[in-house]
C-alpha cells in the first residue's frame, strides 16, 4: 500500500507517519521507484503498537524508540522484554530520606516480598520506587496506608500470573513479545483506570449507605 492509503487504514496522518520514521519508530517503506514507497501490513501493525504506546500508555517518543529498538532486535527473549517494558514505564525514584530510614524501607520491602513468595532483584525498576513510597509513607505519618501494600501485592500476583499465562499461550515469538511490551505498558494504564472507576462507585456506594443509617 501506499503511505496515504496506510495513512487511513491506521488514522495517523501522512506527515507523522513520516516523523515516526525519522525518529526510527517505524521502518521505511519499500521503494518501488524514485518516488513512491510501498509499505506492507507490518506497518500498519506497528503503527498501531507506537499509537497505543504513546497515547494510551503515556510513553515518550525516545522511549517508545528504545523499546521498538529491542523489539527488532534478534537477541531479544520474552524475560528480557519484560525487564526492558518495565523500565521504559517506570519513572525514576526521587531519592528521600535519610540512610537510616532508606534501610528501614528496604527491609520493609524484603519481608513483603517473602511474605507473598517472590523472588524480585534489586535492579527491578519497581523496587526502588517501592522503597522511596515506604519512605514516604512512613514520613507522613500514614502507617495505615502502609498497611494496604499487603493488599496492593496480593492483586498485582494475582494479576501478574494472569497476564503471563496469556503470555505463554500465544504461539509465536513476536506475538509474545509484544504481549510483554502490550501487557506492561497498557496494563499500567489499565490499572489506573479501573481503580479510579472502582474507587467512584465504592465511594458513592458509602456515602449513600452514610447517609441512610438504618
Amino acid at each position: 500500500m501506499r503511505i496515504g492509503e496506510l495513512a487511513r487504514r491506521t488514522g495517523v496522518p501522512v506527515p507523522t507517519i513520516k516523523y515516526y520514521t525519522r525518529e526510527g519508530l517505524l521502518p521505511p517503506g519499500k521503494r518501488t521507484c524514485p518516488n513512491q514507497v510501498r509499505y506492507a501490513e507490518s506497518h500498519a501493525r506497528r503503527l498501531k503498537l507506537i499509537r497505543a504506546m504513546l497515547e494510551v500508555g503515556g510513553m515518550s517518543v525516545s522511549a517508545v524508540r528504545d523499546v521498538l529498538a529491542q523489539v527488532d532486535s534478534p537477541s531479544r527473549t520474552v524475560h528480557g522484554m519484560l525487564g526492558v517494558a518495565q523500565a521504559a514505564v517506570s519513572r525514576t525514584a526521587a531519592e528521600r530520606g535519610t540512610e537510616e530510614e532508606r534501610e528501614r524501607a528496604e527491609q520493609d520491602a524484603a519481608a513483603l516480598a517473602r511474605r507473598h513468595g517472590w523472588a524480585v532483584k534489586p535492579e527491578n525498576p519497581g523496587w526502588a520506587a517501592l522503597v522511596q513510597l515506604i519512605v514516604a509513607y512512613r514520613d507522613l505519618d500514614r502507617d495505615d496506608l502502609l498497611v494496604l501494600l499487603d493488599e496492593y501485592a496480593a492483586a498485582a500476583g494475582r494479576l501478574a500470573e494472569a497476564e503471563l499465562a496469556i503470555v505463554a499461550r500465544v504461539p509465536t515469538v513476536d506475538g509474545k513479545v509484544e504481549a510483554v511490551v502490550l501487557g506492561t505498558v497498557l496494563g499500567d494504564a489499565a490499572m489506573s483506570a479501573l481503580r479510579r472507576v472502582a474507587q467512584e462507585s465504592v465511594s458513592s456506594r458509602l456515602a449513600g449507605s452514610a447517609g441512610h443509617p438504618e
